[in-house]
């Protein structure tokens, strides 16, 4: 049986974007018989007890493995030099291209400008480098939504709000705030938060007074951005989740790792962005709701766009890199 450990982190600051990519990797690694390890550190909005509910246990230090998978913005080519005795073959995942890596097998699945190659001086000459949408990280819902895709018309009458799991800047506060103040009628409203976001008891509350629907760490993601026809949400993955399932979205850049790929795939038509959070207002969201009405071709056009986008012919092709480099 093949060793995996996973070092990733997820706090109130850093989100809960690492961890959960992680953890679909990790769930296909246990389908061909690894045994999975995480490596978190116990920061303040960690994901460790919801992990160990998942089935995998966490370490508190380094151990010998057969791979190791690191995905983390703290870590860079000092570390993986340094725990290289530890590990057969090193395996990073990463989406900013500003640090070298000493690393086996290179991950990016994001659409950005030469993203094919913006890694030829950061990694090996001999690393595998696996980049772009075609190797999109996809939970087993996800691709089963992107199976049973329904038509869209253009018409927003259900509305899904998604922050990312830690909401740092606090948006979905915000857009509750205009949704008090806009003039567009929504059937239903969808506000989904993760455990590790502090304003989430307050946020509960608001939601109960006003009946719209609130969830909390869930895993059934899918299957409300299938039922929603636009999502006010954040940038990062589930930039991709939104394109994958051809739900249209605006996107607020909520950290410095999602300015690219927000305004390059507003460039390329598949999300609508917003802009940094320190400009984004209550009345941005209040003229974004406003305006929904009246640019339905405009939001059909971004779900058509994001589904070519996200159009990986194979789904989860990484496994197979991952299960040949362990080989």
């Amino acid at each position: 049986m093949k060793k995996v450990i996973i070092r990733a982190d997820a706090s109130t600051q850093i989100g809960s974007g690492h961890v959960m990519r992680c953890l679909t990797i990790a769930r296909n690694l246990k389908r061909y018989g690894c045994e999975v390890l995480f490596w978190m550190e116990p920061l303040q909005g960690n994901l460790i007890d919801y992990v160990k509910k998942q089935g995998f246990d966490n370490l508190q230090q380094a151990e010998q493995a057969d791979l190791y998978i690191i995905d983390h913005y703290g870590i860079g080519e000092e570390w993986e030099r340094k725990h290289r005795p530890y590990a057969k073959k090193i395996m990073v995942i990463d989406d900013l291209a500003n640090r070298p890596h000493d690393c086996d097998l290179l991950l990016d699945q994001n659409v950005v400008p030469n993203y094919e190659s913006r890694y030829d001086e950061l990694v090996p000459n001999y690393c595998i480098k696996l980049l772009g949408p075609k190797f999109l990280i996809m939970r087993d819902e996800f691709i089963e939504a992107r199976q049973h895709l329904r038509m869209r018309t253009g018409e927003v009458n259900r509305l899904l709000l998604f922050m990312g799991g830690t909401d740092p800047t606090n948006e979905i506060l915000k857009v509750l705030q205009a949704l008090e103040k806009t003039s567009t009628f929504f059937e239903q409203i969808d506000v989904v938060v993760g455990n590790g976001n502090i304003h989430k008891e307050e946020i509960e509350q608001i939601c109960r007074k006003r009946k719209i629907h609130y969830h909390c760490q869930i895993d059934y993601m899918a299957k409300l951005m299938q039922q929603a026809d636009f999502s006010i949400g954040a940038g990062g993955l589930t930039t991709w989740e939104r394109c994958y399932v051809g739900l249209p979205s605006s996107s607020t850049i909520v950290a410095d790792n999602q300015f690219v790929t927000t305004e390059y795939a507003a460039e390329l038509g598949a999300v609508w962005n917003l802009g940094w959070h320190e400009q984004v207002t209550i009345d941005t969201y209040i003229q974004l709701l406003n305006s929904l009405p009246i640019n339905k071709e405009r939001i059909l056009q971004m779900s058509e766009k994001g589904l070519f986008l996200t159009d990986t012919k194979v789904p989860n092709a990484w496994i197979n890199e991952i299960m040949e480099l362990l080989s």
